[in-house]
């Protein structure tokens, strides 16, 4: 248990910023499920426009350090990859 004051304090920050990082990780989860569920359903211009949601989440999960930066980049890839092979 944290004694002094400013470790009580650095407790609560990181319990804030915690909630914080769930809900972007949550963000990035729910818009991810939703452009592979619209492909899987064979829903290509569907899935098209759910790209820029799915990469304001990843860029802003990576701007707060939720996850790396390549592996922010490998997932946008792999999206638009997965997209231009739905097309084909």
């Amino acid at each position: 248990m944290a004694i002094t004051s400013s470790a009580k304090k650095a407790i609560r920050a990181s319990a804030r910023k915690h909630v914080f990082n769930l809900r972007r990780k949550d963000a990035l989860r729910d818009t991810t499920k939703l452009l592979t569920k619209a492909l899987a359903a064979k829903d290509v211009s569907g899935a098209e426009k759910l790209l820029p949601a799915a990469y304001k989440a990843i860029d802003k999960a990576k701007k707060r350090g939720v996850i790396k930066g390549n592996t922010a980049d490998r997932k946008k890839a792999r999206l638009a990859a997965a997209i231009k092979r739905a097309k084909a």
